[in-house]
Formats: C-alpha cells, sequence, structure tokens
C-alpha cells in the first residue's frame, strides 16, 4: 500500500499596508533604530489599521483569498479550515469558522489552534494527521495573527518585536514521498510566566483594574524567553536532523520562526547551514506570530524547487517549540 504524505500545494500570504519604521517607534518609546537592529534584526512590521481592516479574521481571509486566486481552487473543496492565531477575534465564537465562511469554504469544518509563535508549526502536525488518514484531501492552514491588539506601545520589550500579518498554506495527499516527513515537538507549561498575557482569560476576566493595570496586553521577561529560544529552537532543528540522518549539505533551507535574528543565527549555525539558505524577513514584519512560517514560504515560493528539503523550527509563549522535516512538493 502506498503510504500516503501531506505535501503543501499552494501558498498565500498578506500583510497590512501601514509600516511601522523603527523611527516612528522612537517617538512611542525610549528606543532607537540601532538598538532595534542590533539586537532583533527588525527595521520595520506592518499594523492593521480600522481603515483597512478590524481584527485576525481580516488578515487571515485576505491570506486565504490570495491562495485560492493563485491556484485556481473552487474553495467548495476545502475539507477543513485551521486558523492558527494567539489573536482569535474574540474567544468564544470559532475566527476559523468566520473565515470558512467568508472565503466560501461552506463543505469545511473549520477551528483554531492555539500554541503561540508555534501555532503554524503546531498546526502542520494537526493537519498532517487529518490528511495521512485518508479522510479529508484538501486542508487549508493560515497562521494569523493582530499583534498590534495586545501591544502597549510604551513598553520597549514587546512593541518593537511585533507586527501583524497572516499566511496560508494547503495541504493535501502526496505519494511521492514528499511533504511532511517527521516533527519533533515539544511544550512546557511552566514558561508562560515569563511570556503571556495575564488579563482576558478565564483567571482574570476584563475588570476597570485589570484594565488600568496593563493586563491585557503581551508581557515578557526578554533574557530568560531569549535564553530559552536559542537553547530550545535550536536543539530541535538539530534532533530532527539527527532523526533523519540529515547533514546540513542535505538541508535546502531553514525555515525558522521570525523572533530575533539572533535566535535565527543560532539555529542556523547549530544546524551547519549556511546563511544564504536560511528564510529571512524579520527585517520587515517584525515578529508576525502564527503569520511568520507561512509568511516565509509565500515571500521564497519562486524560490523553490520541488523535492527541496526543508526544515521548520519555532519557539512560543507558552513554552511551546520544536521542528519539522518536509519534502516541498511543487
Amino acid at each position: 500500500m502506498t503510504k500516503i504524505t501531506a505535501a503543501i500545494t499552494a501558498v498565500g500570504g498578506y500583510v497590512p499596508q501601514f509600516v511601522l519604521t523603527n523611527k516612528m517607534l522612537e517617538d512611542m518609546v525610549d528606543t532607537n533604530d540601532e538598538w532595534i537592529t542590533s539586537r532583533t534584526g527588525i527595521k520595520e512590521r506592518r499594523v492593521l489599521k480600522k481603515e483597512e481592516g478590524e481584527g485576525t479574521s481580516y488578515l487571515a481571509i485576505k491570506a486565504a483569498n490570495d491562495l485560492i486566486e493563485k491556484r485556481n481552487l473552487d474553495p467548495t473543496e476545502i475539507d477543513l479550515v485551521i486558523v492558527a492565531t494567539a489573536t482569535p477575534d474574540s474567544t468564544v465564537a470559532s475566527t476559523a469558522a468566520f473565515v470558512a465562511s467568508e472565503i466560501g469554504a461552506k463543505n469545511a469544518f473549520a477551528y483554531d489552534l492555539l500554541a503561540a509563535c508555534s501555532s503554524f508549526l503546531f498546526g502542520m502536525s494537526t493537519v498532517a494527521s487529518y490528511i495521512e488518514s485518508g479522510r479529508y484531501k484538501k486542508v487549508l492552514l493560515i497562521g494569523a495573527d493582530k499583534m498590534s491588539s495586545i501591544l502597549d506601545y510604551t513598553d520597549r520589550t514587546t512593541c518593537i518585536i511585533f507586527g501583524d500579518g497572516a499566511g496560508a498554506a494547503l495541504f493535501e495527499p502526496n505519494t511521492e514521498g514528499l511533504g511532511l516527513q517527521d516533527e519533533y515537538l515539544r511544550a512546557d507549561g511552566s514558561g508562560r510566566q515569563f511570556l503571556g498575557m495575564e488579563g482576558g482569560g478565564s483567571i482574570m476576566p476584563a475588570t476597570v483594574e485589570s484594565v488600568n493595570n496593563k493586563k491585557h496586553y503581551i508581557f515578557q521577561e526578554g533574557k530568560t524567553v531569549f535564553k530559552f529560544a536559542v537553547s530550545n529552537m535550536a536543539q530541535a532543528a538539530e534532533r530532527i536532523m539527527e532523526q533523519n540522518n540529515l547533514i546540513s549539505s542535505d538541508v535546502t533551507w531553514l525555515v525558522p520562526h521570525q523572533a530575533n535574528k539572533r535566535i535565527i543565527d543560532a539555529t542556523a549555525n547549530r544546524m551547519g547551514v549556511d546563511h544564504s539558505r536560511v528564510m529571512m524577513n524579520i527585517q520587515r514584519y517584525g515578529n508576525t506570530t502564527s503569520g511568520t512560517l507561512p509568511l516565509l514560504l509565500y515571500d521564497y515560493e519562486k524560490q523553490l524547487k520541488k523535492g527541496d528539503n526543508l526544515v521548520f523550527a519555532a519557539f512560543g509563549g507558552g513554552f511551546t517549540w520544536g521542528s519539522i522535516y518536509l519534502k516541498w512538493a511543487y
């Protein structure tokens, strides 16, 4: 019996029109372009303004429609829509369900997946299981976040890092040995004290006090998060190579979460992968959380070739992290 694997067969992406530069941030918070660039590699990021659209669903719909149009895909053929996001439109109604309806995927079931910056990576694993089961043929995975909705623009530890954006990938069955090959995924719940958002959940519902105390903005202990991210993201990428007997020359592209250029560099160095084979767009978009990995595929799509070995690596709040090995299918 021929083994079925889950292969990416199309990608789409979208970033908002408004560009927030480092220079503009200098007027908002105690920072400067040189400080931001040297520590993160970020020069600018995109922010979704109300006059353009509202909510994470807007970004997700735009990315999905971009994919649908490029692929000339009939959305009624989509079996499942997953929106990987840390910033859903609301805490009850599924953002994915709304997105599916808006893009015309009327025959699909849909739900959200939350694993912070690892959401799209974990989503890839989830999608692969659906495809490999043989029950589903077309699954749309969208990574989308409106991080500006949970940022305090007086907190330089967070506001300089994050941006808004979305990317989408269509997964279909493959019998050529392409698509998702292996994964190494991990989590450590103790990490939520170092990176997260205290307000808005069941532990701390919104009150006048919680709003006044800025509990509904994301926070992080930079040094702790950086140390943990460097160690674990690099280790996960190295582990996936060992599990599949890959040497550095076997890796066509490293597809790393765009959290910080220093973390990306450390991961590439640990793998022995030349920096010319590392996908990077952090300088233009910042950290779009769930959107980073699919936006990399969107930006680098024309450089990818069938059979290319891609190693994905991510690290997110919570903590969540891991790596996936995938062979490009087109």
